[in-house]
């Protein structure tokens, strides 16, 4: 059964997108198709708030994105070696709060430790940090500009002080078209189209709309998170399947169970 995920290929240790290869596991046949391309804003600011961590009582990362911006920085701004050597011990004394394993990953990477990577979504993560103690120094949040509002409002609801930086903005990828009509050119309608952020569902939608025509009906629309879920229903499409978390294991279990309901 062909299933189609609108994300960017990223090849783990194994030298394959770990999607791809938990989907298989469930004899469903991935392809992904990006629909998003990024770009950096204001990474000599970031760079400079990145290089005081005493100013700060944490930092909040709730997508990769925003930890390639801190690799961008280091590399831009030759403190690579800064970091390794004290840079990244004071950031280690503080709280460094993600979303999902993905991030998690990344941010240990270049050598912080994470916690609250097991609360799978923004609300979630930001009941975590509201459940520890209030620090007195703001939590430094890199995000893109658009952002949820649900994390800076439930921390200002609870008085933990937070400073948020624009590091990247989201702009469609400039082969959306070109690649969505190949695969239905060569694959036919997939059984089930994933999205992975409101963004990516209102840069691709109109051409899956054309693409699948009277037959739109027989896709399982399917959501990485409840953010996204939320930007299909306000489309007026049915959603078959949320991920529990933002992690493949979640998302092949909430396919195969949508894709084994009648009708499938």
């Amino acid at each position: 059964m062909k299933v189609l995920l609108l994300k960017d290929p990223k090849e783990d240790d194994c030298g394959q997108d770990p999607y791809i290869r938990e989907l298989g596991l469930y004899g469903l046949e991935a392809t992904l198709i990006p629909v998003l391309s990024f770009e950096f804003l204001s990474l000599s600011s970031f760079s400079e708030k990145l290089s005081h961590p005493e100013g700060y009582g944490g930092l909040i990362f709730t997508s990769p994105r925003a930890v390639e911006a801190v690799e961008l920085c280091l590399e831009k701004d030759n403190k690579t070696e800064v970091w390794k050597h004290s840079l990244k011990e004071k950031w280690n004394a503080k709280s460094v709060y993600v979303v999902g394993s993905a991030t998690s990953s990344l941010v240990n990477k270049i050598g912080l430790d994470t916690e609250g990577e097991s609360c799978g979504n923004a609300e979630k993560l930001a009941e975590y940090i509201c459940s520890r103690e209030s620090p007195a120094l703001p939590l430094l949040f890199p995000c893109g500009t658009v952002k949820g509002e649900i994390l800076p409002k439930m921390l200002k609801d609870k008085g933990i002080p937070m400073e948020s930086i624009i590091v990247y903005q989201k702009v469609p990828h400039p082969g959306i078209q070109v690649n969505l009509h190949s695969y239905y050119s060569q694959q036919g309608i997939p059984a089930s189209i994933t999205f992975f952020s409101p963004s990516g569902l209102t840069h691709s939608l109109k051409h899956i709309q054309e693409l699948s025509g009277d037959n739109i009906g027989r896709i399982k629309f399917a959501a990485i998170g409840p953010s996204t879920a939320r930007a299909l229903a306000a489309q007026g499409l049915p959603v078959s399947c949320t991920a529990e978390s933002p992690t493949p294991p979640a998302l092949a279990k909430g396919l195969r169970l949508a894709l084994q309901a009648p009708g499938c």
